[in-house]
Formats: C-alpha cells, structure tokens, sequence
C-alpha cells in the first residue's frame, strides 16, 4: 500500500501581527496569515513580494570563487580558446546550456556544447565528454547543473590541461573538485545571501558577473531569464527570494516576447492563456 502523507499545518499566526499587516497593505486578515506563514510580515517584505524588482537581485560576485570563474571565461574569450558548455539532461541542465551558449556565442568564436546520455553516460560529468572536449581542442569546460561531486571527473579533465568551471546547486560533498573556480551557494564557506538557486540560476549569475566586469548592459544577461524561469518551475526550487525575482521576469518575457523555440514549445502544448509557473512546471516543462 502506498505510504500515507502527512499533513503538516502551519501555526496560526499572532493575532496583532495579523492585524498589523491587514492594515499596513490594506488587505483581508485570511490573506495575512497566509502571507505571514510565507514569511511576509511587513509593508516592505509584502511590496517585494507582490512587485518583484530586477534591482534586488544579489551581487554575482558574492558568490564564492565568482571573480576567478569569470577572469578565467574572460581569459579563454579574449584568448580564443575552445570552450565548452556541459550541462545536465534534465530540463534545468539543457535550459542552463541554452542559456550559456545563446549568450556566449556573441563573444566566443569556438564554442561547443555537451549533453550527456542519460542511459549509457547517466548523471552528472563523464570522462567521455572530456574527451569528446579534448577532441575539439577545449582548453575550458563549463559545467552547468552538474559536477560538485565529480571529483575524479575534474582530476582527469585536469590530466588533459582542460580546466573546469562548475556551476552548481546540489549540496557539495565532503570535498570539492579541483576545478579552477566551483560556484555552488550551498558551498559551506559561500556567504552567497541566496542558497536556492537553480542550477541555470547560479550560471545566470556567471553571465552577470561577465557583463559587470566587461562592462555589458545587463539587459544582455536579463534577456535570457525566461531559460532561467523554466528551469525554476521545473526543477522545483523554491520560488522565494531571487528565485521568485528570476521567474517574475523570466515570465514576462515568455508571455510577451518569446524566443522561438519556447514559442514553439508554447504552441505544441497547446498553451494559449497567459503562461504561469504552473504551466512551466505541468505543461510547457513536459513537452
């Protein structure tokens, strides 16, 4: 028999904290509670709540090794080395690669992408495609949504002199690879404000931190966050905080000016109302 579930019913809030903010945004005390068990307690938390701003995103380079990560993609793109993008076969790790190589392949003239099999290769980083980059003269791997437990991986990329940057949101090991930079929140020592992330967020934030220190318009990196809002929905983190900043924008831009595969996805799904996280995480992530 299927194991029963267990509902767990959040307390009920305090009756003044209630009040407090029925009246500070004018709403029914119903709504309080619900707002309050979801940690919106004031006037300000609630007007980031229902008015998510681009300018609260979080800093990329407060992201522990950020600053090596993108001197070293900025090396291999003024350099012209052969860069290859890695990415998991789920849908956050082909959003990721979509994501990276729609941005990357404006500043890298050798540009390639790897996604393995998920039958013969399985999960996360396999030493054939480091060797399927070594056969393409990549002097760089970046891997997205995989690869902060591929220990040996990363030690035979290193035996190539084909160095790595990982961009991940799994919780780490009790060691790190030997990559040159390994950007995770949930690294012990990352003091990263937001451990949520996807893993296409986290290489989001990669990008970002490259058009702050190239000094590109950020609208750059912000165009490609309808990537970003599919791979939340349908990877399942936490539409909270960044996250739900992300999506709030990433949505925008799939209901008013998707990119053609989406559209093409949207079309096939047969969606035609206004697309919610809900239809990212049922139907568009499905297709």
């Amino acid at each position: 028999m299927p194991k029963e579930k267990k509902w767990i019913i959040a307390p009920e809030p305090a009756p003044n904290k209630v009040d407090d903010l029925s009246q500070a945004i004018n709403i029914n005390p119903i709504l309080s509670k619900i707002l309050i068990n979801r940690g919106v307690t004031n006037f300000s938390q609630a007007k980031s709540y229902f008015r998510p701003s681009i300018e609260h995103c979080h800093d990329p380079f407060l992201m522990k090794d950020m600053s090596v990560a993108v001197n070293r993609l900025i090396k291999a793109v003024e350099s012209k080395e052969a860069i290859l993008i890695y990415g998991d076969y789920d849908v956050d790790g082909s959003t990721s690669v979509s994501m990276m190589y729609s941005f990357l392949k404006s500043y890298c003239e050798k540009l390639h992408y790897y996604i393995p099999d998920r039958y013969l290769e399985g999960y996360g980083i396999s030493k054939k495609g480091i060797d399927y980059a070594e056969e393409e003269n990549c002097s760089l791997i970046i891997s997205l949504d995989c690869g902060i437990k591929a220990l040996d991986q990363v030690d035979y990329s290193n035996s190539k002199n084909i160095d790595f940057i990982i961009c991940d949101h799994h919780n780490p090991g009790q060691n790190l690879p030997k990559a040159i930079a390994v950007l995770d929140p949930k690294r012990k020592d990352c003091s990263y404000p937001y451990k949520e992330l996807s893993g296409c967020g986290v290489g989001f934030k990669l990008i970002q931190a490259f058009c702050i220190q190239k000094n590109i318009p950020e609208h750059h990196a912000f165009e490609l966050l309808d990537l970003v809002a599919i791979s939340i929905a349908a990877d399942i983190v936490e539409v909270t905080g960044e996250n739900r900043i992300l999506a709030f924008y990433g949505l925008e831009k799939i209901n008013f000016n998707p990119r053609p595969g989406i559209k093409a996805l949207l079309q096939a799904s047969g969606l035609k109302e206004k697309i919610t996280i809900s239809n990212l995480v049922f139907q568009l992530g499905q297709e």
